[in-house]
């Protein structure tokens, strides 16, 4: 088994994910540059977060859409966990170097190499390299109007490399600059949507806990 064929439904999230540093004034609309510059800004005073996720994944070939909902945990540099507890259990656990990906209910957990997660998933890819949004990504605002009517700005991004695996991701920050929406349809025309609320950042999270040791009797298997 491979990693990414039990994640079809995780396939898929943030950008900077997250926090508040320079709130715009009243009435005074801010350029893409200033957006993204203050996006930037609150990534790189953030070492590590916390948010619950919502993530919606509709499936084209099987006309079905997955919803699933979880804690997400992030530290720098490109560490992860993803603990989902709706509609059941599961967590991946992604440190530099492995992913585990653990199923309580089937009792097994499927081990696989960090960097190779890094390239084939989008949302963990495009996580793991918030800091550099203006150097992988082409960005514009979604459309005419650079906010919606409660003031979030709707960023388009259009990855610089063909590799990346979409043609194009929009981007959803608030007032605050935090990342509340990812949205992406992948190559084989499944949809993505990816809600984050309730951020919470620089806890103090500790190295170990982005380190996965499989309860006894656990079937582990790795991918080679």
């Amino acid at each position: 088994m491979f990693v990414a064929d039990r994640l079809l439904p995780l396939k898929a999230v943030l950008v900077g994910v997250i926090f508040s540093f320079l709130l715009p004034q009243p009435g005074i609309a801010l350029s893409l540059n200033e957006v993204v510059a203050n996006a930037q800004n609150v990534y790189e005073k953030t070492d590590d977060l916390k948010a619950n996720f919502l993530q919606e994944v509709s499936i084209k070939s099987l006309g079905k859409t997955n919803r699933e909902e979880g804690t997400f945990y992030f530290k720098k540099p490109r560490q992860m966990v993803w603990d989902y507890t709706l509609p059941k259990a599961k967590k991946m656990v992604i440190s530099a170097k492995t992913v585990w990906l653990y199923i309580p209910a089937d009792n097994v957990v499927y081990v696989q190499n960090a960097e190779e997660v890094f390239k084939t998933q989008v949302i963990v890819r495009f996580l793991s390299g918030l800091g550099k949004l203006a150097d992988d990504f082409n960005i514009t605002f979604a459309r005419s109007a650079d906010a919606d009517k409660d003031g979030d700005f709707l960023l388009k991004l259009i990855p610089q490399s063909r590799d990346f695996g979409i043609k194009e991701l929009f981007l959803t920050l608030n007032k605050q600059f935090h990342i509340s929406q990812v949205n992406f349809t992948d190559s084989y025309g499944n949809a993505t949507r990816l809600i984050f609320r309730n951020i919470k950042v620089n806890n103090s999270l500790p190295e170990k806990f982005f380190n996965f040791i499989p309860p006894p009797g656990t079937e582990i298997y790795r991918n080679r």
